[in-house]
Formats: structure tokens, C-alpha cells, sequence
């Protein structure tokens, strides 16, 4: 239960936050919007962790393999994607479209059981519930 509602939180914010993030980049400028979102979430982290569990950063230093680390670079060009596809669809048009390819992508890494994920069987249900949240583009953006 706790996971759904977490994931409700998660995708309510991720809209808000594409929205902000929108207005931000058209006063300012792309980067300096992109950069200023992780420089805030940076601190928000170290103010978290200072506050929190205390992990020691040095763990970094043992992950394996390395390229786990990507996260924070891909995140730079996550909010940067967001921000352009919200700005040329619209905040709703957008999401839809970046949640449906969240789902196909996330099926796929379950699927081939990529980047340390366990592999997990093929099932149709899953196949035509992409199609659906397919479907569901195509009559959402229908005119």
C-alpha cells in the first residue's frame, strides 16, 4: 500500500515540478534552469542525509559496476527533456507521453533483466496494457 501511494506522491510531483521547471527555463534559460534544479536537489540531499541515515559518502567509491553512478547526469538530461516536451505539448500531453514511455522502457529492463534487475517472464497482460496506455496517447491527442 505503501509503495502505491508513494508512487501517486511521485508522479504528482514529477508533473508539478515539470511545470515549474517550464516557467523557470522561460525566464531564465534551459541550463541555468536545469542546473539550478539539481544544484537545490544536491543540497536538498546533503540536508537530508545530515539530518538522516548518515551513510557514508565514501560507499560511492565501492559501487559496482560504475556506470550506476549515471544517475545524476541522466537526471540533467531528464529535467531538460521534460522541460522541452512540456513546453511544446503542454504539461498534460507531455506527461502522458513520458509516462506510457516509462512503462514500455520499464517492461523492457524487467524483460532482458538489464542493469542488475531480475529477469522477469513475458506476459501478454503487460503487452496489451502498453498498448492500451498507447491507445490512450493516440485518443487523448485526437482533435
Amino acid at each position: 500500500m505503501w509503495g502505491f501511494l508513494i508512487a501517486l506522491i511521485s508522479g504528482a510531483l514529477m508533473s508539478i515540478q515539470g511545470v515549474l521547471n517550464t516557467e523557470v527555463t522561460k525566464q531564465t534559460g534551459i541550463w541555468v534552469a536545469a542546473g539550478w534544479v539539481q544544484l537545490t536537489a544536491f543540497f536538498t540531499c546533503v540536508l537530508l542525509w545530515f539530518f538522516g541515515d548518515k551513510s557514508p559518502v565514501t560507499a560511492l567509491w565501492q559501487v559496482r559496476p560504475w556506470y550506476m553512478l549515471t544517475g545524476g547526469l541522466l537526471g540533467a538530461f531528464i529535467t531538460y527533456t521534460v522541460i522541452r516536451s512540456m513546453d511544446g505539448l503542454g504539461p498534460a500531453k507531455a506527461t502522458l507521453l513520458i509516462v506510457v514511455t516509462q512503462i514500455v522502457v520499464a517492461y523492457a529492463i524487467e524483460l532482458f533483466g538489464l542493469f542488475g534487475v531480475e529477469k522477469a517472464p513475458f506476459e501478454w497482460r503487460k503487452v496489451i496494457g502498453a498498448g492500451i496506455a498507447i491507445l490512450g496517447i493516440v485518443l487523448f491527442r485526437w482533435k
